[in-house]
């Protein structure tokens, strides 16, 4: 399938499967995603430390066979407009995502409702192998398809 990049962003994500939160959090915000069945779409709740919510549909593509590449476009939603789009069948994933600041880097870290803590490396357009010390790596799962979000999702 051909892919228009004309409104959308190429996301490079690596994603590791860490053992403990690491130090540097610098904001937490709670997220509800809801993968639409059948398609490629996902709508996405966003609350934020201090009440200011955002939603949006997102449209993901991925460039090559794996995880590892994905065009997302996105489109913000009133919230008609986002109960409206509640309504299609979909699979929910819950998580709290902390924003790590540290020694120059940004790594998101989503904690799952299970515990589990996922860290991920957005390596814009220069691809990378660093991870750093600090990030209490158990298993790298950049090219595991059950570590992604739609897979995680229920």
């Amino acid at each position: 399938m051909s892919v228009s990049l004309k409104y959308a962003i190429v996301e490079r994500e690596r994603r590791f499967l860490i053992a403990s939160l690491p130090d540097g959090v610098v904001s937490t915000k709670e997220i509800l995603d809801r993968y639409v069945t059948g398609t490629h779409l996902r709508l996405r709740e966003v609350r934020h430390d201090d009440g200011t919510v955002i939603r949006k549909l997102g449209h993901k593509v991925r460039l090559s066979e794996g995880p590892a590449e994905v065009a997302c476009t996105s489109i913000y939603l009133d919230e008609d407009e986002w109960v409206l789009l509640c309504d299609l069948p979909a699979q929910l994933l819950r998580k709290t995502r902390h924003m790590v600041h540290r020694d120059g880097l940004v790594v998101a870290v989503d904690e799952h409702q299970d515990g589990t803590l996922i860290a991920e490396i957005d390596d814009g357009d220069e691809p990378s192998a660093f991870v750093p010390e600090w990030l209490d790596v158990v298993a790298d799962v950049s090219d595991d398809e059950s570590w992604t979000g739609v897979r995680l999702a229920r």
